[in-house]
């Protein structure tokens, strides 16, 4: 099983690991790893990995049965099996998913509808609400929007078990993506402490720290996606 340091420290930007096994489908699957894997809307990492005599980019990571597989940029030499390779993250690229990340699940907060679908990009991401009529007042959601990112809220996680969410269905948000289930327990996201908590749901992407590290934020152009459906798109401004 690959250890997913993403999740216990998302601001690692380079760790050691050891190569433990090649796939079929030419992936290299580590011990541990600093590579969020493409899921849940948000895409794979992206940097490079570097050993003795060697060094090959990496294109993004994905989901391997018992782990993270790291996919090539180039057809090059792989790290053999057993050797100690170093995982360097495209930071920035990372950290922008981080930002936008968080920034959704605060636009869940100022647009309280299911969410129907959502795709996580470094210069624009976007949410599918079930939504029969567009906003009247965009700007004021943007100010809405903004307002919680300036409140410089405490980003923290919690778990509980498969069991526990099952009876707290209300904290679902999305309908088209199922909380990762079957392990025994669900990470939630909580945004606020205490009486000042906004948000809490299940996710097992990379977040923020704080919601003042999003930056300024901007709504783009509200879409309709079907009979009931509207897309409503961010993007950072910095």
């Amino acid at each position: 099983m690959t250890t997913p340091t993403f999740r216990t420290d998302p601001y690692l930007r380079e760790d050691d690991a050891q190569v433990v096994a090649h796939t079929a489908e030419g992936a290299i699957v580590l011990d541990r790893t600093i590579f969020y894997p493409n899921g849940g809307g948000q895409p794979g990492d992206c940097g490079r990995l570097v050993w003795e005599g060697g060094s090959l980019a990496i294109a993004t990571a994905v989901k391997v049965p018992g782990g993270v597989g790291l996919i090539a940029a180039e057809p090059l030499a792989m790290p053999p099996v057993g050797a100690t390779v170093r995982q360097v993250l495209d930071w920035d690229r990372r950290h922008r998913h981080m930002r936008m990340h968080t920034a959704l699940h605060l636009l869940s907060v100022v647009i309280p509808l299911p969410v129907t679908g959502g795709q996580i990009g470094a210069e624009r991401s976007r949410l599918d609400f079930d939504m029969p009529e567009a906003p009247a007042d965009v700007p004021a959601l943007e100010a809405a929007l903004n307002a919680l990112v300036e409140r410089d809220l405490a980003v923290t996680e919690d778990w509980i078990t498969d069991d526990e969410l099952a009876a707290n269905p209300g904290l679902v948000k999305t309908l088209s993506v199922a909380p990762p289930v079957g392990q025994g327990r669900v990470r939630l996201i909580r945004i606020g402490q205490g009486a000042g908590q906004i948000d809490l749901q299940p996710c097992g992407g990379t977040h923020v720290s704080r919601t003042g590290e999003i930056g300024r934020l901007e709504i783009g152009k509200i879409e309709k996606k079907g009979r009931q459906n509207r897309r409503v798109s961010i993007s950072l401004l910095g």
